[in-house]
């Protein structure tokens, strides 16, 4: 409807004048929207001391059950919290998988062990980490895609009203330049190579033996 339109603009104009809004949509399936309304529900930052109380909040941790002297086991997660930055941040997971990267190597590894619904909610945990990190340190994602992130930048602007300038070299043109966007492919392709080796390698330790 007009007024959803009429709302999504001003968010996408609001998005692209907020810096960390900006750094936040380097990393894979974070939009605007899913930028905006995570920035909404956490406001300083400061007040969460780790990455961990950040992904509580969002309600994305399991539960914790223990019995007795036995062991601890973790549960489902426990939804507390705000539960509209915890659908943009599972949506945003489905979205990360599409994209090449150790993102996408995570949700893989742990959809095929527990399926897809849990690689989902597993890797917007991993997502509310993330965007710990990046709003703490206020750096951008470690293997953001510059050509990349400026075409989506520049699809955020068309959203807010930024006029079209057709046959002018925009922000955006290096994502259209093919050996730029096969740079960036290859190089976010080889940290997932590099990630997906790392987990082969954590899988074939052999156990700790037990202490005598």
């Amino acid at each position: 409807s007009g007024q959803l339109a009429e709302l999504d603009q001003v968010m996408a104009a609001k998005a692209l004048d907020d810096p960390q809004a900006k750094r936040l949509m380097t990393i894979p399936g974070v939009s605007y929207v899913v930028a905006s309304t995570v920035l909404a529900s956490i406001g300083d930052v400061s007040r969460f001391e780790t990455p961990q109380k950040l992904s509580s909040y969002f309600g994305l941790t399991p539960k914790v059950r223990q019995s007795g002297d036995g062991p601890a086991r973790h549960g489902r997660i426990s939804k507390q919290g705000n539960s509209a930055a915890r659908k943009m941040l599972v949506e945003a997971a489905w979205s990360a998988k599409t994209a090449p990267g150790p993102l996408r190597a995570f949700f893989v590894r742990v959809q095929k062990k527990r399926g897809s619904g849990a690689a989902a909610v597993a890797t917007a945990r991993k997502l509310a980490v993330m965007i710990w990190h990046v709003l703490t340190s206020e750096q951008e994602y470690t293997f953001a895609r510059p050509a990349f992130t400026a075409m989506k930048l520049r699809k955020v602007a068309l959203k807010a009203g930024a006029p079209r300038e057709y046959g002018k070299a925009g922000p955006a043109r290096d994502y259209w330049i093919e050996e730029i966007r096969h740079r960036e492919m290859d190089y976010v392709e080889r940290a997932e190579r590099a990630y997906e080796r790392m987990v082969a390698a954590w899988r074939e330790k052999p156990p700790k033996s037990a202490a005598a």
